[in-house]
């Protein structure tokens, strides 16, 4: 099954390439809530949503770009979570950081998750318990890494001050920043070792990255220490949180 998502996130990709990559201006649609959209979010999402249904159509399917209403998923145990383009802003500035994201959530947890960065051709994926990094057409197991100082990952795109408050009651430490994501994944990978979120996160922003770090051996708790939860309710968004190796 994760080779198949893989692949799927893979075809999702190229999609995505094809408009990153074109000749013409980038066509942006603003949504309700003021974030952008484009020709590449809609593509991914029917090659992604068209893959999972054929194969797990028992398994509904909960994307960033068609979210059911909520008399529809308020009863769903298991389902997939998909953010067909996560980091729309870095794909507008054609800065490479933006990811494919897509994740099954078993009873309120990231079971499977993965994360396809088609520009860096960098692909994270996990599953019962292990997570892995593909590159160069090379796949190696990934795990969390303690390091003196710590490195803080931190959102590219989306500052507060209370981010920069923490981060100066945090003690010694280094700061590095990147889109989407790949926050998680450079936590899983022992490149990072804390990447703090105090503004605001829809659940397919963080499922499959969750899923990357948590079996990589990562903490993603809120801050009041419980693990961040995707059992279904009426709001998409999530508590603040951190991701950290304890």
């Amino acid at each position: 099954m994760l080779d198949k998502i893989c692949q799927l996130a893979r075809d999702a990709g190229e999609a995505i390439m094809q408009v990153y990559e074109g000749a013409k201006p980038m066509e942006i649609i603003s949504k309700s809530d003021d974030s952008p959209v484009t020709a590449a979010d809609i593509a991914a999402h029917a090659i992604i949503v068209n893959g999972l249904t054929a194969l797990t159509p028992e398994v509904p399917v909960l994307s960033e770009e068609d979210p059911p209403a909520w008399d529809v998923r308020q009863g769903w145990q298991r389902y997939w979570l998909v953010d067909p383009l996560d980091g729309t802003k870095e794909f507008i500035k054609r800065n490479g950081e933006f990811t494919v994201n897509i994740a099954l959530i078993d009873h309120g947890k990231p079971v499977l998750g993965v994360v396809y960065a088609p520009a860096l051709k960098v692909l994270y994926s996990a599953a019962e318990g292990k997570a892995w990094k593909e590159e160069c057409g090379v796949r190696k197991q990934i795990q969390v890494r303690e390091a003196r100082p710590p490195l803080v990952v931190i959102s590219r795109s989306h500052t507060d001050n209370e981010l920069e408050e923490y981060l100066q009651q945090l003690g010694d430490h280094q700061t590095t920043s990147i889109g989407s994501s790949l926050k998680f994944c450079l936590v899983a990978e022992g490149e990072a070792q804390l990447y703090p979120r105090f503004g605001p996160t829809n659940i397919w922003d963080t499922a499959a990255g969750h899923a990357v770090a948590a079996a990589a051996g990562a903490h993603v708790h809120d801050w009041q220490g419980k693990p961040l939860d995707y059992t279904p309710r009426e709001s998409f968004l999530n508590p603040g949180f951190r991701v950290s190796l304890y």
